[in-house]
């Protein structure tokens, strides 16, 4: 489980929790527990309005962003796609010959990927997401735009 707090200087409350499961049935399961139910109660006086829970699977995670709605699926599909077939085309290239003579074909495929998902999880998406972001959250760059700040010529 992880906090997300407002931003420092922000006069946002907003605060939210992340949380993580296993399995669809063991998050039904913390839900449906009489310890999340004894939680919520005790939180109720502190908590303005109803919460917005979102569920994150796959590749949404990597475009997850505590202050912003998520981006449209099409978007997340596009920028992964070529995110994929650069890392993975690297990867095969610079291990493949490497590993073939080393392991058995099924061992190989296994190592290659892992080092995609890998490459992937903590190099490439966080960059081509960081890169991408005036595009993924348009909105976002609109509202820290503050009136007055933008001079014009003629």
């Amino acid at each position: 489980m992880q906090t997300l707090y407002p931003p420092p200087g922000s006069a946002s409350t907003d605060y939210g929790i992340l949380r993580s499961f296993a399995s669809a049935s063991e998050r039904e399961a913390f839900y449906g527990s009489p310890l999340f139910k004894n939680w919520l109660a005790e939180i109720e006086p502190m908590v303005e309005g109803k919460s917005s829970p979102r569920q994150l699977s796959g590749l949404e995670a990597w475009f997850r962003d505590g202050q912003e709605p998520m981006p449209p699926r099409w978007k997340m599909a596009l920028l992964t796609w070529p995110a994929v077939w650069l890392v993975s085309t690297i990867v095969r290239t610079v291990l493949a010959p490497a590993l073939g003579p080393v392991l058995p074909g099924v061992l190989e495929s296994g190592v290659v990927t892992a080092s995609v998902v890998s490459i992937l999880t903590w190099i490439a998406m966080p960059l081509v997401v960081r890169v991408a972001r005036p595009w993924l959250y348009p909105k976002s760059q609109q509202s820290s735009i503050k009136p007055g700040s933008l001079s014009h010529s003629g």
